[in-house]
């Protein structure tokens, strides 16, 4: 054998076993980070309570449950809340929180939730949303424009859009990408040993064609006003990052945080 290739091999080798031996490592020492939304520990389980707020400006709502489909396929440690929101005149708009627990599975990639409903996505943007409640900041947000076409029971052509908006939080942090929240969560883990405790929040509201951009300005005025309200975590100043020290319990380091505010 060329020495060459045999030097070579046993780098490839050393580094590999030096790779899992670093993850094996973290993973071993790995704390959970504390939310970046309002929670409270549900007893008995590792899983919190998302409080999303029953009333935003003249919008009612009521709590919707996830699918049988949607929680079989998610971790035991996957946290939800989903609401839908109603204003006086009718307008409705749902707005959905997924929270990972020790397992990074939870969250997968945005566009799953579209496609696998039958929706096409046409357009694609990066937006921010302007806050005004302190600290005042704007929130960074991922929009899908996004249409279908059905059949009703008739045979005629149906069809419709929609506006989807979403983001992701943990403690100290917010971003919202996708690839982003995964690169910050990996240099946060290899770095302090804290696995950051992502939250992947949605909204999503259908309208006729042609109307999608008079929904996602009514979405963009709905979420000025309700994302102070369920949202701790703000984004940081370039440069600037924070990591809360977090007991291995999540229960554990939710009372804390609770004691705390």
């Amino acid at each position: 054998m060329n020495w060459r290739v045999f030097l070579a091999g046993a780098i490839a080798l050393g580094c590999m076993a030096g790779a899992a031996g670093v993850l094996y490592r973290v993973k071993s020492n790995q704390q959970l980070g504390a939310p970046g939304l309002k929670a409270k520990p549900l007893a008995g389980t590792h899983r919190v309570e998302i409080q999303l707020p029953e009333r935003v400006l003249d919008y009612r709502s009521k709590e919707m449950a996830l699918s049988e489909v949607e929680t079989n396929s998610l971790p035991a440690d996957t946290s939800y809340a989903r609401r839908l929101y109603e204003a006086r005149d009718g307008f409705k708009l749902m707005l959905g929180v997924v929270m990972m627990g020790t397992d990074r599975t939870s969250i997968h990639k945005p566009e799953f939730c579209l496609t696998s409903q039958g929706w096409r996505i046409v357009e694609r943007e990066t937006l921010s949303i302007p806050l005004e409640e302190p600290p005042g900041y704007k929130l960074p947000v991922r929009k899908f424009t996004a249409s279908f076409v059905a059949t009703d029971r008739a045979g005629s052509i149906v069809r419709g859009s929609g506006v989807y908006v979403f983001w992701f939080v943990a403690d100290g942090r917010v971003t919202a990408g996708h690839l982003d929240r995964i690169k910050q969560m990996t240099w946060d883990l290899l770095r302090t040993g804290v696995l950051p405790r992502w939250a992947y929040v949605s909204c999503f509201a259908t309208c006729q064609p042609g109307a999608e951009q008079e929904t996602y300005e009514r979405m963009k005025k709905f979420l000025a006003a309700a994302v102070p309200k369920f949202q701790t975590a703000f984004p940081m100043p370039r440069g600037e990052h924070r990591i809360a020290a977090s007991s291995s319990d999540p229960r554990q380091q939710l009372g804390q945080q609770n004691e705390t505010n």
